[in-house]
């Protein structure tokens, strides 16, 4: 992975307690994190605060980024205002580049087809139902997954409508388990401090310290 771009979504509502150990641990570790807003005009997140985004969704280039990542907000349930995200997060997958959404974002993506034919999870299975996405069989009960594409299923190359980039979910009580899949994701952790990582930060397991010091 040679893009250290990271781009985060924002926009009125976001829950920004979702994505803060994903950012922090992707900013430590090489990455650029920039803020994605519907337009440059400052949002509101869920918990009040407020972002002035680094550049507006009409100026996002897949090809410049390692990563797109849609948090959960109440809008996403709300009506079709962050449709244009979930739009944004086929032309990301459809150019090879990943795309990680959270929460209410996942039923963004299935409202846009994009999880009826891949793995993935959210908060509880009848929550996607609802959209009326036909993608419920490949539903995962688990607090986060990681569906690799085509090329991860076959090998196949990038390009193309579902044959490009990775796809993380998770559900909203998950931001440790969702950070763990991008994180190995991008190459930040594998193995056995990867397995530390997530012991440390998720279980408060004190001894998974000397591991990642290692």
């Amino acid at each position: 992975m040679t893009r250290r771009t990271v781009y985060l979504a924002v926009y009125d509502t976001y829950a920004d307690w979702e994505t803060g150990h994903t950012t922090a641990h992707l900013a430590q570790h090489g990455f650029t994190v920039r803020t994605v807003g519907p337009t440059t005009d400052p949002v509101t997140s869920m918990g009040g605060l407020t972002v002035r985004p680094d550049l507006a969704l009409a100026e996002l280039r897949p090809e410049d980024g390692a990563l797109l990542i849609l948090p959960g907000a109440g809008l996403w349930d709300a009506g079709d205002e962050l449709a244009p995200f979930a739009r944004a997060a086929r032309t990301c997958l459809d150019a090879g580049v990943p795309v990680a959404a959270i929460c209410g974002a996942t039923a963004g993506l299935a409202r846009e087809g994009l999880l009826d034919e891949r793995a993935h999870t959210s908060a509880v299975s009848f929550y996607l139902a609802a959209t009326g996405y036909g993608g419920g069989k490949h539903y995962v009960d688990a607090d986060a997954v990681t569906d690799h594409g085509r090329a991860g299923r076959d090998g196949a190359g990038s390009g193309g409508a579902g044959s490009g980039g990775a796809l993380v979910t998770a559900g909203p009580t998950e931001p440790v388990a969702f950070a763990r899949e991008i994180l190995a994701l991008l190459g930040v952790f594998e193995g056995e401090k990867l397995d530390a990582w997530y012991r440390l930060f998720h279980d408060s397991d004190a001894s998974a310290y000397e591991v990642l010091q290692g």
